[in-house]
C-alpha cells in the first residue's frame, strides 16, 4: 500500500469530481443516485477516487463509424425497395376494388 501514487489515495468530494470532470454537481449526485458511478461511502459523506472518474469516462467511449454518406447511401437503398414495392402492392389493390 505504500508503493501506490498520491492520486491512488486522493479522495474527491461530489464537488471536487464535479470539477474533475467538468460537470454540474448536480449530475454528479444523479450518477451517484443512478448506481452508474463508484463511490466510497465515509459516514454519510459520498467520496470519489479519481481512477474511477477516469473509468467512467472511459466506459462511455464510442469508437468511430463509418462515414455518414456510405451508412445514408446503404439505408436509402432499403428503404426505396421497400417502399417501392409496398406502394405498388396498394395502388394494385385500390384500382382492382374500383373496377368492382
Amino acid at each position: 500500500m505504500a508503493n501506490q501514487s498520491a492520486d491512488d489515495s486522493t479522495l474527491l468530494d461530489v464537488a471536487g469530481a464535479a470539477a474533475y470532470l467538468q460537470v454540474s454537481e448536480a449530475f454528479i449526485r444523479r450518477l451517484v443516485l443512478e448506481r452508474r458511478l463508484r463511490y466510497y461511502k465515509l459516514g454519510k459523506f459520498v467520496r470519489f477516487r479519481p481512477v474511477d472518474l477516469d473509468a467512467f469516462v472511459e466506459s462511455g467511449r464510442q469508437d468511430p463509424v463509418q462515414p455518414w454518406a456510405q451508412f445514408r447511401s446503404a439505408s436509402r437503398t432499403g428503404a426505396t425497395r421497400r417502399g417501392t414495392s409496398g406502394r405498388a402492392g396498394l395502388t394494385t389493390k385500390v384500382s382492382s376494388a374500383r373496377k368492382r
